[in-house]
């Protein structure tokens, strides 16, 4: 009798269930030549999170874990292109979107969504690599607040980003938890603050337009390598949405997946090297 090895079976396991899955979310944002954020964390993460990803590209980035070198947007027409030849077809049972360089492109995602009545819509409102580089310019931020956070389910800014959006410091857990709900307040859509950045060990803080609120505890893990952490984080809160998660549970379940991947201490790069999105593969 032929006889498996148990990691090989439990890996045959897995891919059993990948195949069986029927969930699916879509990304759109930015492709990162390293492969540790945009895009490409978006395609891994849903996948290890059981869901089949489908991707509409806004700009293509020459970038690494020391910079980003060149931003190509996509022309308009085209996004709009790529969306709908998704939802004509394989329609996404959420949506993740993160960079978004110009203010035409956020004006075509927030017609092609609303057209299509997508839901489940998480958006991370990334402007800064975690390089430091610019991946956003002042008019496409100012558009993807006034159209992409109003149709979104939650989104998730760290505490730099959560300061430009809100236009408060936040130096606190209470200042958290203040920028959260005038964030809310003002877009209608759940917020979730995250933590790091020095504020706390990596708890963060979700506010809900119903004015329900919960703090999700999280620890601290030593790893210099945070490339795509937030990229990572939002696309597995979609994958979760995707399955039929509730917002708490998804979040809960994304704050789980990328402890994982953190702890993996998977070092690669010269600089702030990115995540071990498939570290549940190696056990």
């Amino acid at each position: 009798m032929l006889k498996v090895d148990p990691e090989a079976e439990r890996f045959f396991r897995f891919s059993d269930y990948q195949r069986e899955q029927k969930h699916t979310a879509l990304t759109i944002a930015g492709s990162d030549s390293s492969g540790g954020a945009g895009i490409q964390a978006d395609i891994k993460t849903m996948t290890m999170n059981g869901v089949f990803a489908m991707s509409a590209i806004t700009a293509l980035t020459a970038q690494n874990t020391t910079g980003v070198t060149g931003v190509l947007d996509t022309p308009p027409e085209f996004l709009a292109a790529q969306i709908d030849a998704v939802f004509s077809d394989i329609r996404p049972d959420a949506v993740k979107i993160g960079m978004v360089s110009s203010a035409a492109l956020a004006e075509i995602i927030a017609d092609r969504l609303k057209y299509w009545e997508a839901e489940n819509i998480v958006v991370d409102p990334v402007a800064v690599a975690t390089s430091g580089s610019s991946l956003s310019s002042d008019s496409a931020y100012e558009a993807v607040k006034k159209l992409l956070f109003p149709i979104a389910e939650v989104i998730t800014p760290n505490i730099p980003e959560a300061e430009l959006i809100s236009g408060m410091k936040i130096s606190s857990a209470d200042d958290m938890e203040e920028a959260a709900m005038a964030i809310t307040d003002e877009y209608n859509c759940a917020t979730l603050c995250k933590g790091g950045h020095m504020i706390n060990d990596a708890s963060d803080f979700l506010c809900c337009p119903d004015g329900t609120s919960f703090w999700f505890e999280g620890k601290r893990i030593n790893n210099p390598n945070t490339h795509g952490t937030g990229c990572t984080l939002s696309s597995a809160i979609a994958a979760g949405l995707a399955k039929g998660f509730s917002l708490e549970a998804a979040i809960r379940s994304a704050k789980e997946y990328i402890s994982g991947a953190l702890e993996s201490m998977l070092d690669l790069g010269k600089g702030s090297g990115p995540l071990d999105h498939a570290f549940l593969l190696r056990g």
